[in-house]
């Protein structure tokens, strides 16, 4: 049921948003209309552009690579560290540097705290008055939208500024899509952002709690990519495309991930007629809630759907995965940057377990809040491998 209503996005159904996300997202009015045609074929197509396989193939992957190495020698200096946080703040810098040239060593505000607190209180009763959560998380993101629009402002006042990033492709873009305003860009980038920072810093989170609760997934990891490098002239040279495509073992660990991790705990849309599904009728401006772990965890298609196994990926047919696996969306929404999430996930087991051992030292607690919370965090601790 789920694939059949992201398969009829347009004809039976269209996207729809709580109130708090809409309030959040500015998704109101005319904008909200607009989402749902023209700014989200647009999003996608400028998403792919800067983050789809063509540029990961061409300029990304290095980028990624540096990022990732710096990131986890830096945490190995520095005794355990709440891997959540530390991955947030990673992954939220080199986006944010990729949309708009954010500098975070000398940039004044540290803008992942910001996203931080935003996140922790956004999901809240949407009551915008003051002392409640949802207050102070609007409060939060009028601040980021005027430091964003003020980039903005500094790139269509000075030229010589311009990076040929995302935020320049949205300027020059301004010409002849008339929803890019002044107003409504800092919006895009703030969306895209927030979309990107929190799912991939909770799935690499969560790598992190079944490697070190599964040491045999571990010790394959490390013979792949340990075989890898092997295979190079120079041992020391850069990953490359080819060789991420031919991580077979890794791919069934992050697809292990997204199956059991589910990171929203469903979609919504709503009804644009009367339809029958399964024998049943959906009325008109009825809300149908897609859940996609029912779908994930389902014991039928996936045995034992709660244990963390990435073999059981050598089993699945395509067909099967394509009905029963959907942790990017799926249909015309399907999530822009999913391969350039899947890369930086396979880039950072790549090095974490050719270059890095690691312990967890405490933590490990999930639990559902709606969005996926880690209590008092996990904590790591790294060592450089001789």
């Amino acid at each position: 049921m789920n694939k059949y209503i992201l398969q009829h996005e347009g004809t039976l159904v269209e996207l729809w948003y709580l109130d708090s996300f809409a309030k959040f997202f500015a998704l109101e009015g005319e904008t909200r209309v607009n989402a749902i045609g023209t700014v989200h074929k647009y999003l996608r197509s400028i998403t792919l552009n800067h983050f789809g396989v063509e540029s990961l193939k061409e300029s990304l992957l290095p980028k990624i690579e540096d990022m990732l190495h710096a990131n986890l020698a830096k945490w190995a200096s520095q005794g355990p560290v709440d891997v959540k946080q530390v991955i947030s703040v990673m992954v939220f810098n080199f986006t944010a540097n990729k949309i708009f040239g954010y500098d975070a060593e000398n940039s004044k505000e540290k803008l992942s705290e910001n996203y931080t607190k935003i996140l922790n209180s956004f999901i809240s009763l949407p009551l915008n008055i003051p002392g409640t959560s949802f207050h102070k998380c609007m409060q939060d993101r009028e601040k980021m939208l005027k430091m964003l629009k003020d980039t903005l402002m500094e790139r269509l006042n000075d030229p010589s500024k311009r990076r040929g990033d995302f935020l320049d492709q949205a300027i020059d873009d301004m010409k002849t899509e008339k929803f890019l305003t002044e107003d409504f860009i800092p919006q895009l980038m703030f969306g895209i952002l927030f979309a990107s920072f929190e799912s991939m810093s909770t799935t690499l989170t969560l790598t992190f709690k079944f490697l070190t609760e599964n040491p045999r997934v571990v010790e394959e990891l490390r013979a792949e990519h340990e075989a890898i490098v092997k295979k190079r002239e120079n041992p020391n040279s850069r990953l490359t495309w080819e060789e991420y495509r031919s991580m077979t073992f890794t791919q069934m660990v992050v697809n292990e991930t997204l199956r059991i991790s589910n990171i929203p705990p469903g979609l919504f849309r709503k009804a644009l007629k009367d339809f029958q599904v399964k024998g049943y009728t959906v009325p008109a401006g009825w809300t149908v809630m897609l859940v996609t772990p029912a779908t994930q965890l389902n014991p039928d298609t996936f045995k034992d759907p709660v244990t963390f196994n990435p073999w059981r990926w050598q089993e699945l047919d395509q067909v099967t995965i394509s009905k029963n696996f959907m942790p990017f969306g799926g249909g015309t929404r399907q999530c822009a940057g999913a391969e350039y999430s899947k890369l930086v996930l396979s880039t950072f087991l790549h090095i974490l377990v050719t270059d890095y051992s690691f312990t967890k030292i405490r933590g490990g607690d999930v639990s559902r809040t709606p969005i996926i919370s880690f209590g008092d965090g996990i904590h790591i601790k790294f060592t450089a491998r001789a």
